[in-house]
């Protein structure tokens, strides 16, 4: 008996990432997604998306940079890494964060230590942005948008944390 072909149906409100979205991009790869966004309205590069985190990070001297540092609400935690190894938080702070068109309120723990990336983003903030995130394309693709956000960092080594925010 010969099947019956139907034509393609994908629902209103998908994400597809399709072989054009990987396209540039030397495969196969172990790359993390690094972005960058606007945080305050300021960009700010080296933000790693970790679907795996519990918590938003960012570095003290990225607030400084943004002159936000009087924001900052005390606030002691100990958050542990994959190592066990802790890193003892400076406070909390909430930013405003634009990523593909897409604005929210964002808490962060801010830290003191040396990390590679300027911020940190868990997996919970993904889901709030209604995105998609893929590191075989080194893309977030929105819900909210019709748009996708690239990573900034591919086919880069990631040796050093740049201290630029701007």
């Amino acid at each position: 008996m010969r099947e019956k072909r139907t034509r393609d149906y994908i629902p209103e409100g998908s994400i597809l990432f399709s072989e054009e979205d990987a396209k540039g991009i030397v495969q196969p790869h172990n790359d993390a997604l690094v972005i960058s966004v606007l945080i305050n309205k300021s960009r700010v590069k080296r933000v790693l998306i970790d679907p795996g985190s519990s918590a938003n990070i960012i570095r003290s001297r990225v607030v400084e940079l943004l002159g936000l540092q009087d924001q900052i609400v005390p606030a002691v935690r100990e958050l542990n890494g994959f190592n066990m190894a802790c890193e003892t938080t400076k406070g909390e702070i909430t930013l405003l964060v634009n990523t593909v068109g897409t604005i929210q309120d964002t808490k962060f723990y801010v830290i003191e230590g040396d990390m590679r990336y300027n911020a940190l983003f868990r997996r919970p903030w993904v889901d709030n942005m209604r995105a998609v995130l893929s590191t075989l394309h080194q893309a977030l693709k929105s819900l909210c948008r019709e748009e996708s956000i690239r990573s900034t960092e591919r086919s880069r080594p990631q040796k050093k944390c740049s201290q630029s925010t701007r």
